[in-house]
């Protein structure tokens, strides 16, 4: 381990970064900034956490697959022809359909569905699926993303985003002996070889390069927390990791890519 880097220190620092997050979407209802508990990040107005809207063309009819409450669903909704959003978590789905009315979203559909299995819609029913941070909660996701690649169409967009398990932060958890997956749910956390891999394997070929989110910072719990306090100071401090990611995309804590159907 690093000098400096005690493993109470990395210990405490994990500690923070998971209860961060949590602490977070509570503020932001607390303090007014949102009528649901949700995360700053869906608050902050920041482009690249919405990077696949410069994907997505206005006839476009959209699948997002594990939508949680919403927040990507709503923003393509104002892109597109129309989206279908699905997620297992009636809860979520809840606050989804509260904001949908809010904001008089008439072309939102959604629909409380088991993600791994079989899914409801017809071959090549939609111009692109987002898949944004879901592929490593689920098993078995070859499956999925082959259901994924059978309800596009042939020259449909899969528009995806994971984990990456080889920033310095993860390696230096593992050091310290312990659990290095960004969240407990993970059932996965990939290389980018890895994750590329996992993609060829479900029946898709990225597109173009793998692009990078924002820095895997050990700070990043307290990020979220003053996030929940500060809008404009969560904008700056995650301006910040957006510049880091780009200069250092591999300290990147995922990957992000725009994907085609093989064949």
């Amino acid at each position: 381990m690093s000098a400096g880097w005690s493993r109470p220190l990395v210990a405490a620092l994990d500690l923070l970064n998971r209860r961060g997050p949590a602490v977070a979407v509570r503020l932001t209802r607390y303090t007014g900034k949102s009528p649901h508990a949700v995360h700053p990040k869906h608050l902050g107005d920041l482009p690249w956490h919405y990077w696949y809207v410069e994907h997505l063309k206005p006839s476009d009819l959209i699948l997002d697959l594990g939508c949680s409450n919403g927040a990507h669903a709503l923003v393509a909704a104002r892109c597109v022809r129309d989206v279908v959003a699905v997620d297992c978590d009636r809860a979520a789905l809840g606050i989804a359909a509260d904001e949908a009315r809010r904001k008089a979203c008439g072309n939102l559909r959604l629909f409380a569905l088991d993600l791994t299995g079989r899914l409801p819609f017809r071959d090549s029913s939609f111009d692109a699926v987002l898949f944004l941070d879901v592929i490593e909660h689920l098993e078995p996701r070859r499956q999925v993303l082959r259901e994924i690649a059978r309800v596009l169409k042939p020259d449909g967009r899969l528009l995806i985003s994971g984990p990456n398990r080889e920033t310095s932060w993860r390696r230096r958890l593992r050091g310290a002996g312990l659990f290095a997956f960004s969240d407990p749910d993970h059932k996965v956390e990939y290389s980018e070889d890895e994750f590329l891999a996992e993609l060829r394997a479900g029946g898709f070929a990225p597109d173009g390069a793998v692009m990078p989110v924002v820095y895997d910072t050990a700070w990043a719990g307290v990020i979220d927390i003053v996030g929940g306090l500060s809008l404009p100071a969560y904008r700056w401090m995650s301006a910040w990791k957006r510049q880091a990611a780009l200069r250092r995309p591999t300290e990147s804590i995922g990957f992000r890519v725009v994907a085609r159907r093989c064949g």
